[in-house]
């Protein structure tokens, strides 16, 4: 990860960490460097945050200084912007959102010309450039100026995209979607409509402030709620700019990431559709899974955490399945990045082939116990080089050898610790967990006035 750049995206607290003139100078490198040779074609879109707005103008305004044209998707998700830039003549592609986090933060996710997270050379240029290293970018006068361009076409092309994919009607299939306020607001519902589903449609209305705030992916309870309350077949919830799904099956129940690509791999393994009957996963990927993998002959990969590592396996080895357990869930047929509402066409077309409920194919992953801790520090760097925390890690690895894990990793984007522990029963978890943030909060590494937020699996 570098200065600015985490694993996804440069993000940060809106005016705070991320502010416009750093947009600028994002939009001003952008702008130059993809248009050394020609004239740079630029696709910029946002999520429905209050400070979206503003970095999008102050992207377009640096972008067109330096003589770059700019189309502009508006409203979309992150998926979107990476089809229409791999489907078009674009030199590359931003997002501006902050995925799942608060409507307070933001952030720049840049696409390269392939549909693909940017590469972390480009990054680092970047980054240079930000800090004063490169300051003899050209302005571009006269007829060489940029300019910009409605491309709400292109969001367009991306939903007759996804209408196309499904193999089935779901006509009379009744179907929940929790669009977190967010981008999935402006194209869910009409893929869905499109393919014959009774569609019910709950956090849809976005203003600014709401995005992500107690909806879609992170807070699953109500749409759980919803769900059961209608009578549905299967909810799905998206978070703010819909690169990744949760299910809710028609119980009530919770289907992760985990059990999506299981059911996925499992469906397309019986079709000899599996690449290599193997899928991707990431570290956090829970032990459910792996025995449930293994019991049905499917091989799995592990990568680092983030959907990029994901992406670079599957292309690396020719995969065409892979995943987080947060949900973020790569189709290589038809995406290059996680893709919510991809995700949910999908699972629906499981369900109709197979004729079964989702309660019934989710239900062969076993779910252990996992409790995930977000531990906020003063340094990250000095929370993973402290031999005391390094010696518990260790304890608690050789302890729970035989029956569970732990994983200690960073935040890409915030100044935050991540202790996961997979066990047998909570009780461990919580034990083993606590062991480790003890010793965390002992050598004086936690920031004052945040401490820690729990995420129970």
């Amino acid at each position: 990860m570098g200065k600015y750049f985490g694993t996804d995206g440069f993000r940060g607290e809106a005016n705070v960490n991320l502010t416009v003139t750093h947009a600028y100078q994002v939009g001003r490198y952008l702008g130059w460097y993809y248009g050394r040779k020609h004239k740079a074609k630029i696709l910029i879109g946002k999520d429905t945050r209050r400070s979206s707005y503003m970095f999008e103008y102050s992207l377009v305004a640096g972008m067109t200084a330096s003589g770059a044209d700019v189309y502009l998707l508006h409203v979309t998700t992150t998926p979107s912007i990476s089809y229409v830039v791999r489907t078009g003549e674009f030199d590359c592609g931003i997002m501006i959102s902050a995925s799942h986090n608060p409507f307070y933060d933001n952030g720049i996710k840049i696409i390269n010309g392939w549909g693909q997270k940017i590469d972390v050379e480009v990054e680092a240029k970047i980054e240079a450039y930000i800090d004063g290293g490169q300051s003899n970018i050209p302005l571009a006068k006269r007829k060489y100026i940029g300019c910009t361009v409605d491309y709400t076409v292109g969001r367009n092309r991306y939903i007759d995209h996804l209408i196309s994919i499904p193999i089935r009607s779901f006509k009379n299939v009744k179907v929940g979607l929790d669009c977190a306020n967010g981008s999935a607001s402006t194209v869910a519902k009409s893929v869905f409509d499109a393919v014959g589903a009774i569609t019910y449609v709950i956090h849809s209305e976005p203003d600014g402030i709401n995005i992500n705030y107690r909806c879609g992916s992170t807070h699953i309870e109500s749409l759980q709620k919803y769900v059961i309350k209608n009578g549905l077949d299967v909810g799905f919830a998206y978070d703010g700019d819909a690169d990744r799904c949760f299910a809710i099956d028609e119980k009530g129940n919770v289907v992760n990431g985990d059990k999506i690509m299981f059911l996925c791999g499992k469906y397309m393994k019986e079709q000899g559709r599996l690449k290599d009957n193997t899928i991707v996963t990431t570290i956090m990927s829970s032990m459910g899974l792996y025995k449930a993998c293994e019991r049905e002959g499917i091989r799995y990969e592990q990568t680092a955490v983030g959907d990029k590592y994901v992406y670079e396996n599957m292309m690396a080895n020719g995969y065409n399945l892979g995943g987080e357990q947060s949900g973020h869930i790569i189709f290589r047929k038809y995406a290059t990045t996680g893709d919510g509402i991809l995700t949910s066409l999908m699972v629906m077309e499981v369900m109709l082939e197979k004729n079964q409920p989702l309660s019934v194919l989710a239900n062969e992953v076993t779910v252990y116990p996992q409790l995930l801790k977000n531990i906020w520090v003063t340094d990250k760097q000095t929370v993973r080089e402290n031999p005391k925390v390094i010696a518990a890690i260790m304890a608690a690895r050789e302890a729970l050898r035989d029956y569970g894990r732990i994983l200690v990793r960073e935040s890409g984007t915030e100044p935050v610790i991540r202790v996961m522990v997979e066990a047998e029963n909570d009780v461990l978890c919580s034990k083993y967990a606590n062991q480790v943030i003890a010793v965390m909060k002992e050598e004086g590494l936690l920031l004052d006035g945040f401490g820690f937020d729990t995420v129970k699996e």
